[in-house]
């Protein structure tokens, strides 16, 4: 009879937490001694990290705000000088309007006296200059206008009416001396002349306000005088259309 082999036991292991227990204590110690590494750090060290750290943000925002505020300024500058240009070129386009529009209507009226030489038109810097000559519209010492003269200069009127450019009259004479009861000299002789031109504007419509009469007597000659043509081509109405901001050289208010 054979006989059974018993069956070896195994036993449990009781002490298997102390491995486990090892190895937590391990780690503890660790933990601690990286945490004693960390506070002990040389505070000079740390202190020069800190202030380094902040005097390099400080700086990157001090940058960083004037490079705006230079952008800004910057920015507002060109705006201004855009805003400028803008209405330089708008001015100056408005300008060249003018003078082409007028200055067609002046060589259209005027076009038969501009063949004959009695009359020039001619852009200068201060807007349009329409000359007659004072024979066209004048006697001799005279400053009233010639009934033949009305005609042509209420269609000059009549180009000017709906307008609102100022209008300067400048009377022109030769160096004869002048020495009537009514003209005494050359000024008031070309200052009558140029305010018979504003008054005779002004029935016509054209705005008082807008209208300046000057007397210049023989101070600004086209030419010399030293020929009876070169005085003839000396006395003379010239009227001026200012353009926009054109300078006006002086007044003299008409009553």
């Amino acid at each position: 009879m054979a006989l059974r082999r018993r069956k070896r036991q195994d036993h449990e292991n009781h002490e298997r937490w102390l491995i486990s227990y090892a190895d937590f204590i391990t780690l503890l110690f660790a933990f601690f001694v990286v945490m004693y590494g960390i506070s002990s750090v040389n505070e000079g060290k740390f202190k020069v990290f800190s202030s380094s750290l902040s005097e390099a943000f400080n700086s990157n925002q001090s940058s960083a705000s004037t490079v705006i505020a230079l952008t800004q300024e910057e920015l507002f500058l060109r705006s201004l000088a855009d805003r400028r240009n803008a209405k330089m070129a708008e001015a100056q386009r408005k300008r060249d309007e003018f003078i082409k529009k007028v200055t067609g209507d002046l060589n259209r009226v005027m076009g038969a006296l501009i063949k004959s030489g009695q009359v020039a038109v001619s852009q200068t810097n201060r807007g349009i200059e329409l000359e007659i000559n004072a024979s066209v519209l004048f006697e001799t010492g005279q400053a009233e206008i010639q009934a033949a003269a009305v005609g042509t200069l209420s269609e000059v009127a009549k180009l000017l009416v709906a307008d609102d450019h100022s209008i300067e009259v400048n009377g022109h004479t030769d160096d004869i001396p002048i020495h009537t009861p009514l003209y005494p000299s050359n000024w008031e002789l070309s200052s009558a002349r140029a305010s018979s031109v504003v008054r005779l504007f002004i029935t016509q419509g054209v705005a008082s306000k807008r209208l300046t009469a000057v007397g210049m007597a023989d101070n600004q000659p086209l030419t010399l005088n030293a020929t009876p043509e070169g005085r003839a081509k000396n006395r003379r109405i010239a009227i001026s259309i200012l353009a926009p901001q054109a300078e006006r050289t002086g007044q003299v208010p008409v009553q």
